[in-house]
């Protein structure tokens, strides 16, 4: 990949200290202790807690003020356990938000699954083509993207009562500290950020795209970068968890796959990587931004990363194909769940079908299964006869999304991949890395699988004192400390 980086020695710094990592996932949550020194990367498990969304009348939203009291009841967990924190970091999923008028929410944060974006879309394109918009903001095509989002508010009225728009991550921090701001790499994900084209440069708001699409300037807060400090704990919530009133909030990569792609163990240069979860993030890390025609018809995004690097990146479906479709058995059989289906799919030796995971059709929540039997149908392939077989044929179309979307990136970008490293939770499916390995040709490196709270807990160290370097030195930290399984490829009959 790109040159003129370090070589992952010379790890100094740091009397070793504690640090705590708040991750927000889609479906789950968890607070997290990370122990970190010169030449130690240990993560502890304090609290974890499910993540639901709530269909109103209105839509689909995230219990936020659930998750709020979870994540404050994990910080409680935390300080019992090591009362002398040196920091605190926040990271979640992108895109959704919560809007303020003064100190108050209004309403209750979308679920980005809503479909209420549709219109937006539709609006946004209508004022700024899509192809205008790729050149400004180098983000790739989804419907829900905050831009959309936010024009959807906008025509419905809401946005006009907002003094400010927090993204969940930055909104969490405000509860904490009283301080309002955006995480850059978060931030990055909205579309109306303008990505700066070289290594160093801070990105900014976009202005003119801003006023051009009708948003109030005002909404958006202060941006700061991952390693900068946020601010303090107010008082009734260190006097809630018991931690110091002087505890920090310090930024961390909050885009979740931001905080991923800092622990990706990636000794090789010539290396993807699939953060996979909920999504399969499925790209390369960059020094610059790649907006050309070419990748924007292939639907690739140039997203912030730590230390100023690019994420380019496509999004692929994800585990959710196989959660949504163990949620919608469950309805029928509540013995049903994935592990054993897992194994199960493993032995199936009939051929399956291969399905495009990235249909947008699979993209709401509901009854996964008839959807891809669906597709099938229109497409003339064999519909799954069992649940072991539907499992099958996502992970062989997962597996086949994710291999071409590694070679897309690497013809895109123009950088060689020896190697494809897979962090996260779908990095211990077995079956998912071989076939990713199988199609891909390069061996699948999998592991960590708490990858985004190691990321999380290296910004917050290094910015804290305990560890210092490039994010070459972290990724040597953990590759030391959490030594990936090796799947190497096997040949394949198309």
């Amino acid at each position: 990949m790109s040159g003129g980086r370090g070589d992952g020695r010379g790890m100094s710094g740091g009397r070793g200290g504690t640090v705590a990592a708040v991750d927000l996932g889609a479906t789950s949550g968890r607070v997290m202790l990370g122990h970190v020194g010169p030449n130690e990367l240990r993560l502890e498990a304090v609290t974890r807690f499910p993540n639901t969304p709530v269909e109103a009348p209105d839509g689909l939203h995230w219990n936020i003020h659930e998750l709020y009291r979870s994540v404050v009841d994990g910080l409680a967990h935390a300080a019992r356990v090591s009362p002398g924190l040196s920091s605190i970091g926040i990271d979640s999923w992108a895109v959704d938000y919560g809007l303020l008028q003064g100190d108050r929410l209004i309403g209750i944060p979308f679920h980005y699954r809503d479909s209420r974006t549709a219109a937006g879309v539709t609006s946004v394109h209508g004022v700024v083509p899509f192809a205008e918009l790729y050149a400004e903001n180098g983000l790739q095509f989804l419907p829900f993207n905050t831009l959309y989002q936010l024009e959807a508010e906008r025509t419905g009225g809401l946005l006009e009562r907002a003094d400010q728009a927090l993204l969940i991550p930055d909104l969490m921090a405000y509860w904490l500290t009283g301080e309002r701001v955006a995480e850059s790499t978060n931030a990055s994900t909205t579309g109306l950020l303008s990505l700066p084209d070289g290594p160093g440069v801070h990105p900014h708001w976009n202005e003119a795209l801003i006023e051009r699409l009708d948003l109030p300037r005002s909404i958006f807060p202060a941006l700061v970068q991952p390693g900068e400090r946020i601010g303090t704990l107010i008082p009734s919530v260190a006097g809630t968890t018991g931690l110091a009133a002087s505890t920090p909030i310090v930024a961390v990569g909050s885009h979740d796959t931001a905080s991923a792609v800092v622990a990706v163990p990636m000794t090789d240069p010539d290396a993807a990587y699939i953060s996979c979860g909920t999504w399969g993030l499925v790209g390369v890390e960059l020094e610059r931004p790649v907006r050309t025609e070419a990748s924007r018809l292939a639907n690739f995004t140039n997203e912030g990363g730590v230390d100023g690097r690019v994420r380019f990146l496509h999004n692929v479906m994800g585990t959710w194909l196989l959660s949504e479709s163990v949620r919608t058995w469950q309805k029928a059989d509540q013995s049903v769940s994935l592990l054993p289906l897992v194994a199960a799919a493993e032995a199936v030796t009939t051929r399956v079908a291969v399905f495009d995971a990235n249909d947008p059709r699979f993209l709401e929540p509901g009854d996964m299964p008839a959807r891809i039997a669906v597709w099938c149908i229109e497409h003339g392939q064999p519909v799954p006869a069992s649940q072991a077989e539907f499992v099958r044929s996502i992970i062989e179309s997962l597996a086949r999304a994710f291999a071409a979307a590694v070679q897309t990136a690497s013809e895109l970008s123009g950088e060689t991949v020896n190697a494809i490293h897979i962090v996260g939770g779908g990095s211990q499916n077995a079956l998912l890395c071989q076939l990713t390995a199988d199609h891909a040709g390069v061996p699948v490196l999998a592991g960590p699988v708490e990858a985004t709270a190691l990321g999380n807990v290296l910004v917050q160290a290094r910015a804290a004192g305990l560890i210092s370097g490039d994010l070459e030195t972290l990724r040597a930290l953990v590759a030391a400390s959490n030594e990936p399984v090796r799947y190497a490829p096997r040949c394949v009959a198309e």
